[in-house]
Order: structure tokens, then sequence, then C-alpha cells
């Protein structure tokens, strides 16, 4: 069984726990509190010199990045290849979309959101950083624009990662109404997509804690 060290809150943790799902994976959970300090204890960082959440084990092979460990579980366990075809340009649009979730579209998210809440002096509210979440939203409208799926016609992982980030910005109350690939993207993926149940649980866990702040 691979150990998975997370919090049900965090965004990147719940794509590992729906991917896992749909693979048909059992995960041994182990919750890291960050707000404890878990993560600095010598036999997590031993574990992730980063320190960071998620971190997966499996056996003696250690791997962290939520990402990364999405392409290692559906590379290792995806029998069929359906959520990461061999083909090498379906590859190299989801791993676009990937990389989209990762410096953009979530990214817009950590500029915005993480100086009012997670900043030991708060910040107020920057409405230029607002527009990047507006501009990341209209980029992944436009990346919708004639597919049902973030990568294309089928389900992918790109899927996985996409929804545990738009899921948090719906969540702490971002309206991406007007974006209407998106919204029927969404809607798609949550109707679809295994462990949806337990990401929205993480959500709603996610707003519980921090979200009455702002």
């Amino acid at each position: 069984m691979l150990d998975f060290y997370y919090m049900l809150y965090s965004a990147p943790c719940r794509s590992i726990l729906m991917a896992a799902k749909a693979l048909g994976i059992e995960l041994n959970k182990i919750q890291v509190d960050l707000d404890a300090g878990d993560h600095l204890k010598p036999e997590f960082v031993k574990i992730n010199p980063q320190h960071t959440i998620p971190t997966l084990v499996d056996g003696d092979f250690a791997l962290w990045e939520s990402r990364a460990i999405l392409l290692y579980l559906v590379e290792k366990y995806d029998t069929d290849d359906s959520l990461y075809p061999k083909d090498p340009r379906q590859r190299a649009l989801i791993n676009h979309r990937l990389f989209f979730d990762l410096g953009t579209l979530y990214q817009s998210y950590v500029y915005y959101y993480y100086p009012q809440l997670f900043e030991e002096i708060k910040k107020s509210a920057d409405p230029d950083n607002m527009k990047k979440i507006d501009a990341a939203f209209s980029a992944f409208n436009t990346l919708l624009q004639g597919q049902m799926y973030a990568a294309g016609d089928k389900l992918t992982v790109a899927d996985f990662a996409l929804l545990a980030t738009v899921s948090t910005f719906e969540v702490s109350g971002y309206d991406f109404g007007k974006y209407t690939n998106v919204s029927s993207w969404y809607e798609k993926a949550k109707n679809e997509i295994p462990g949806w149940d337990e990401n929205w649980e993480g959500c709603l866990y996610y707003k519980k804690l921090y979200l009455s702040q702002l």
C-alpha cells in the first residue's frame, strides 16, 4: 500500500485522492497538519526535504509535487492508458494543461488569496491580482473551446488537477459563471470524476478553517 501524506483541505492533495479512486489505488492516508508544524518534524523532513504536501511513498521511493505524483500514478497504474495516453501529442496537451494549472490557474489563486489568508500580517485584496484570476479563467475558457475535457475529447489526468483547483475557486466565492466553457466543463467533471464528494468535503473543510477571514 502507498503511504500518502496529505491534508484534505489542500487542492493538490485532493487531486491525488480523486485520481487514486479512479485508478482503484488504496492509499494509507497520513494527515500532516501544517498549522501544527507536522511537516517540519524530522521524520517527515527525512522523507521530503522540502517538507511539503502532498507526498507519496511507494516502498523506498518518495515523491512530492502533486502533478508529478499524478503522472507517476497514471503511468504505473492506468492499465489501459486512458488517463494518460501514450501518443506524444496527446501527452503534450495533457502536460500543458497540468503546467497551466500549476503556473497560471492555481498560481493566480495564490497571488490573490494567500496574502489575505496565510501571511503573518494579513493584506487586503489586491485588484491587480484579481485581474490575474480573470485572465487565467479567460485563458482556460479559450483552451476548452470546442472540446469536452481539459485536453481533448476524453477525460485525462489533467482534468483531476484542474477540478481540484476550480472547486477551490468556487468555495472561495469566485464567480466564473461568465466563462461558459469552464462552467460546462466543471459540471461535467464533477459528475464524471470519481471522488468528487470527498473533494468537495475538503473544499468545505478549507472554507471552515480559513475563508471566514475574508
